[in-house]
């Protein structure tokens, strides 16, 4: 795996953990961090069974670099268009990742951090983890996240959370459906393994297609596009290596060959 700056991937059994590694700011990320990350996503080996991003050192991610932010406000139109174009497609490699993605928040997630979180399929927090969509404080609007945390949250949970730019903590968050879950700090190792367990049991090829699935479904397709699509989806995966082996060991009351 080619080195990085700001961020450290790590592949352990299949799932590849992307640390964002600026602890000294929090991780708030810059532009070498977004194109980082972008191209970590984007690179993936088709081995990798599963994604989880998280934060070094006491908070996942402080939002935008301030220094950074700074430089940027002092620029043209088009300069500050082709910078807030790494933001969106760095969110959208996410967003558009085959494998399954993960987030575990803790300390902070400020500002385009949630873009981050919410363009994973799960995310989970401790319950002291602290969120924000606080760009209005400062004149600005969560712009490049707002298509990741409005699927999450909805139309009106995102204008209580985007206008007033309020702090909440886990379990705000989790009411939110922000994260999946928020537990107690001493808890979220053992909830994310609870979560990657169930994940090793389910056919990779299936997971990917699911998520395949779900995308035309809940952007592309008309009720009566997807009547076809589903139908024809259902008969090709059943057709497949993967689905005649899991209906096989269903059948025979034996574990998939996937399962190890």
């Amino acid at each position: 795996m080619i080195p990085y700056k700001t961020i450290d991937p790590l592949l352990d059994k299949g799932v590849l953990t992307i640390w964002l590694n600026r602890p000294e700011v929090h991780n708030a990320f810059d532009e070498t961090m977004l194109r980082e990350l972008t191209d970590c996503m984007e690179a993936l080996d088709p081995l990798v069974l599963c994604v989880i991003l998280r934060g070094r050192g006491k908070s996942f991610c402080a939002g935008v670099d301030l220094h950074w932010m700074k430089a940027v406000s002092q620029n043209s139109f088009e300069q500050n268009y082709t910078e807030s174009l790494l933001l969106s497609r760095c969110f959208l490699s996410i967003y558009n990742c085959p494998k399954p993605t993960m987030a575990v928040v803790h300390g902070v997630a400020l500002g385009g951090a949630n873009g981050l979180l919410s363009a994973c399929d799960l995310a989970y927090c401790t319950d002291e983890a602290t969120f924000s969509l606080s760009e209005v404080k400062i004149g600005i609007v969560p712009a490049c996240i707002s298509p990741y945390v409005i699927k999450r949250i909805g139309e009106y949970g995102a204008k209580e959370l985007m206008l007033t730019g309020r702090r909440i903590k886990g379990k705000e968050a989790e009411h939110f459906r922000l994260v999946n879950k928020s537990v107690r700090e001493e808890f979220l190792e053992e909830t994310l393994e609870e979560v990657l367990a169930l994940l090793r049991t389910s056919g990779p090829k299936a997971m990917s297609q699911c998520k395949t699935l779900i995308h035309e479904v809940a952007n592309n397709l008309t009720l009566m596009e997807a009547y076809d699509y589903t139908a024809r989806m259902i008969a090709e995966i059943r057709a497949s290596d993967e689905g005649q082996e899991g209906m096989n060991a269903f059948l025979e009351k034996r574990k998939p060959n996937w399962v190890k």
